[in-house]
């Protein structure tokens, strides 16, 4: 059994997880997270190939059979950390506030406990550990660095995420579980003056104002009531001070949705009242639109969740596996087996302490209680999220790799 051995591996897989925590580094630049990567999976018989900058892929060949594909995220955020943890980070502004630092862990706990338990499966395990997807590049960087070509082509891909969902539990559900974001820098150009003599302007920030006013009708005037969507204008910059009248403003919006369609749609609106808006306040050059940050709709495959959700059922009970409620957050997961053009599945682990959130949503209080993603407060408990991390993981993929064994 391949999981016989995980309760031996605890103790150096916590002091990794510590480690990257107090160790955490941006994206694009997680050098020592995979140099630390590499060093383990080659102490575990992988084949290792740095792909993608700071990525890192370990291959592991154990005859004829089906390949599984499986991804975690490695990156930081810029955040101070205020969790007062004996492990917190010791680089200033810096956190692992999203908890890459446990998919990390979990997903090298399991490509050591996958290698030793060769006898149990057949195939090929590949794990991935990608940088930068708090900013959608690292999963591109890896495809444009030539991943498909380098590594055994998935069957299937599997990714997690760490929630603010009580530890023990897994969530699951087929179809969209986190959204498409679209960030979006619109400039729109007016004509400068003194503040004195309006009239002898025309002035970009009445015009980008009503930009914003009329970009809120989106969604409650031309989104249909039951699809999803989210227009929100980040900022609004322009001039410098209170007496000129600047010449450009820049708005910074972002988009998310769960429907191709629907993003289409949105996009195209959001274009047609940004030049509209212009054209009515004599806007003497056209507008700039800049797409930054886009993150693809991760939209699970139905047969894959199905599989996986009945093989975790089977490990944990069925009461450990929860329906996973659609996520306004967003992901670049998917443009890896998108790539490979391959189904995949992507799960949510709890890493709240299971008592302190069951208190809280007696009481009604988990969105004020329980800190986020993002958040300088946010630290799963390492324990059981770090051993259920691990034994997903494995789970998932021996739901594929065992057939026949």
């Amino acid at each position: 059994m391949v999981l016989a051995g995980l309760d031996a591996e605890l103790g150096w897989l916590r002091d990794v997880y510590s480690d990257l925590h107090r160790h955490p580094e941006l994206s694009l630049h997680e050098s020592r997270t995979s140099k630390l990567v590499e060093e383990r999976l080659a102490a575990f018989g992988y084949s290792v190939t740095r792909i993608g900058g700071t990525g890192v892929v370990g291959v592991l060949e154990n005859g004829r059979g089906r390949a599984v594909l499986a991804r975690a995220d490695t990156d930081a955020l810029p955040v101070a950390e205020a969790t007062g943890l004996p492990y917190a980070s010791e680089v200033d502004g810096v956190m692992h506030a999203c908890g890459h630092d446990m998919h990390v862990s979990a997903l090298l706990g399991a490509a050591k406990l996958m290698a030793h338990g060769r006898n149990a499966w057949t195939g090929s395990y590949t794990v991935l550990f990608q940088p930068a997807e708090e900013v959608g590049a690292g999963s591109k960087a890896m495809v444009d660095d030539g991943l498909v070509a380098k590594v055994p082509r998935p069957d299937v891909a599997f990714a997690q995420h760490v929630m603010p969902i009580a530890a023990g539990t897994i969530a699951t559900t087929a179809g969209p579980v986190l959204s498409a974001a679209d960030s979006l820098r619109i400039t729109v150009y007016g004509k400068g003056a003194h503040g004195s003599m309006p009239h002898m302007s025309i002035d970009p920030v009445v015009l980008a104002a009503s930009i914003v006013l009329r970009l809120q009708t989106i969604v409650s005037r031309e989104t249909k009531p039951g699809d999803f969507a989210v227009v929100t204008v980040g900022a609004l910059n322009a001039g410098t001070t209170s007496n000129i009248i600047p010449d450009r403003a820049r708005l910074l919006v972002n988009i998310r949705t769960y429907d191709n369609g629907v993003r289409a749609t949105v996009l195209a609106a959001i274009e047609r009242i940004v030049r509209g808006e212009c054209f009515s306040a004599g806007s003497p050059r056209e507008p700039d639109f800049e797409f930054y940050d886009q993150f693809p709709l991760t939209n699970n495959d139905p047969a894959v969740t199905d599989r996986v959700t009945a093989a975790f059922a089977a490990h944990f009970g069925s009461g450990a596996v929860v329906p996973a409620f659609r996520q306004t957050a967003s992901e670049d997961f998917s443009r890896i087996p998108d790539a490979f053009g391959v189904p995949y599945t992507f799960w949510l682990l709890g890493g709240v302490d299971p008592a302190l959130y069951k208190a809280a949503l007696a009481k009604g209080t988990v969105a004020k209680d329980i800190p986020a993603n993002h958040s300088p407060y946010f630290a799963p408990v390492i324990d059981p999220t770090l051993s259920i991390g691990v034994q997903a993981h494995v789970v998932a993929a021996l739901s594929y790799l065992a057939e026949g064994r």
